[in-house]
């Protein structure tokens, strides 16, 4: 019997690789770090890391626990962008993934646990993101302590834009800045680290600068999800999220729909009820925003509240909908597409939150 399930997400191998190459024209021979934190931002780890694993040269996670769940899946270099808890730099250093590391005492700590060989870290500076990193003006005195610390080995150094999306012209002095930052570094401590700085919307606005960096950190672009409005042509959304209708009833004028009594069916109504809802991570703020799924190609509009686990759509101008019928929640079908910018626009929220907030319930199903 052919498996169905009730909420599930399809992953388009394709789409991924049309993307990760996508990328690969805009960097050149600089090196593409696939960052796959998040459950691959909701895509599946392991499945996307596999999909990929022949078109990229690192990956990045945000912690030991996701470094360690990719480690048995895949053999390239895994990088840890988020800092490490104390307790975890032993296994890091034992395991040889590359921490991120933002002060000295992160670097004197992996030090003083590296028993078998030198410990590779990212020193990342803070540059104008305010979230890690060592602040500029201290950053070349400190690497050079940090270099001189005997079971330490500088992996790469790195920094952050926090304003790629918004600010053009500060992003640019940004990237200059950083540039220079990497002429004194080298000029002081001779090594052959690695420099990267630009993200997604980095490698889509600002890709003439990845002739002067080693490295890109790819993330949402290779998900097809463009950061600015403006590349979306350029990629190619690897997610279709789907669920089921479990119930189809006709309700009449004046029915209330949902919690809080919040929608009354102004007329009679055919009223689809999906096997999905805010615990799979559907935005329970889309609840009468005017969004709408796709039942056979067409936009039906979402009823009253979002639930946990069901929600109500009008399905009153679709022909023939029959309980079990597929619906797209985001994704195309036809000549109709629900975005994913689109489903954050409408929940008040960014794209980055609507894929990863898809719950652990929902399968991946790789096509």
């Amino acid at each position: 019997m052919k498996e169905t399930y009730r909420c599930w997400a399809e992953i388009d191998r394709s789409a991924l690789h049309h993307n990760a190459k996508t990328v690969r024209e805009r960097i050149g021979s600089a090196e593409m770090l696939a960052v796959v934190k998040a459950n691959a931002y909701g895509h599946g780890l392991i499945g996307v890391a596999k999909t990929l694993a022949g078109q990229v040269q690192l990956f990045g996670v945000a912690n030991l626990q996701e470094a360690l769940a990719l480690r048995e899946s895949v053999s390239l270099p895994v990088v840890i962008l988020g800092p490490a808890l104390p307790e975890e730099r032993s296994t890091i250093a034992e395991l040889g993934f590359v921490p991120t590391i933002s002060a000295l005492e992160e670097a004197e700590d992996f030090n003083r646990v590296a028993h078998r060989s030198p410990v590779a870290v990212n020193f990342k500076i803070d540059t104008g993101m305010g979230r890690m990193g060592v602040p500029e003006g201290q950053a070349l005195e400190i690497l050079k302590k940090v270099s001189a610390l005997p079971n330490i080995r500088i992996h790469s150094v790195s920094t952050h834009l926090p304003a790629s999306v918004e600010d053009a012209d500060y992003t640019r002095a940004q990237l200059l800045r950083f540039r220079e930052i990497m002429k004194q570094f080298r000029a002081a401590v001779l090594s052959d680290y690695k420099a990267h700085v630009l993200q997604s919307a980095g490698v889509l606005a600002f890709a003439e600068h990845a002739r002067n960096f080693d490295m890109v950190r790819a993330g949402i672009v290779l998900y097809g999800i463009s950061p600015l409005p403006e590349f979306q042509k350029l990629l190619k959304p690897a997610m279709t999220w789907k669920t089921r209708i479990s119930l189809v009833r006709n309700m009449p004028q004046g029915s209330s729909i949902s919690y809080g009594r919040t929608f009354v069916t102004p007329r009679k109504m055919r009223v689809a009820t999906l096997s999905a809802g805010y615990a799979d991570g559907y935005p329970w703020q889309l609840s009468n925003r005017a969004a709408a799924v796709l039942v056979r190609g067409q936009r039906c509009a979402i009823l009253g509240r979002v639930t946990m686990d069901l929600m109500m759509v009008d399905v009153s101008k679709v022909d023939n909908v029959q309980v079990g019928d597929e619906v797209v929640l985001m994704g195309r079908e036809g000549n109709e597409e629900i975005s994913c910018a689109e489903l954050a626009r409408a929940a008040g929220t960014i794209p980055w939150e609507i894929t990863t907030r898809i719950g652990a319930r929902v399968r991946r199903v790789y096509v």
